[in-house]
């Protein structure tokens, strides 16, 4: 490339930035890529972005927010990374890190999912979520009663569906032959996504 060709080293950054948030399922908004690198506006965010685009670095779908993609992905194709596990029984503690990266059609799932996650576990069988697959989670720290979603206990990860009355928070399994699990008053508990659906492999 020529010298004169190539980004400055912030743009260069904003690129690096750009693509491993894209690679990872993420797409920035412009006030987001703004806040990282501490830009007064989202202007400075949008002439970087750009100019990459310009220089055929990024692709961009015109009219949508968050329409940033790798060049040579197919607009309908998602990277999605493998961050793990979780327990659709008994929770087990999540293997933390990109286990893989795959590009999957992006009509698989709604809402648009973060991350993937390999169930681990049969509590989940009569809403056809299966020991082996591959689960797209939107990160949430916050559900509506009757949601799937990816709870975390004792610091461990379980998939179940969410009950929560006024007076408690039930997660329950989807198998009778599993039982629900009560959270107690002041357990270590947090909501990490919902379930968007899944990817079965093989």
């Amino acid at each position: 490339m020529n010298p004169v060709d190539s980004p400055s080293p912030q743009r260069a950054a904003v690129l690096a930035f750009l693509q491993r948030e894209l690679a990872a399922g993420r797409a920035p908004s412009l006030a987001e890529i703004a806040l990282a690198f501490g830009f007064a506006s989202r202007n400075a965010a949008r002439k970087h972005v750009q100019a990459l685009v310009a220089d055929g670095l990024l692709e961009q779908t015109t009219g949508r927010s968050r329409g940033l993609r790798l060049p040579g992905g197919p607009a309908d194709l998602l990277p999605l990374a493998v961050l793990g596990r979780v327990a659709a029984g008994q929770p087990i503690g999540a293997d933390i890190g990109l286990d893989q990266q795959l590009w999957l059609d992006r009509r698989l799932f709604s809402p648009t999912p973060d991350y993937l996650l390999k169930v681990q576990g049969d509590s989940m069988i009569d809403d056809g979520i299966l020991d082996g697959d591959l689960v797209g989670v939107q990160r949430s720290a916050d559900a509506r009663d009757g949601q799937t979603v990816i709870a975390r206990i004792d610091g461990e990860l379980t998939i179940k569906r969410l009950q929560r009355t006024p007076r408690r928070i039930r997660l329950l399994p989807r198998n009778p032959a599993h039982a629900p699990i009560e959270i107690e008053r002041g357990q270590d508990f947090a909501i990490e996504g919902v379930y968007c659906g899944l990817l079965r492999q093989g």
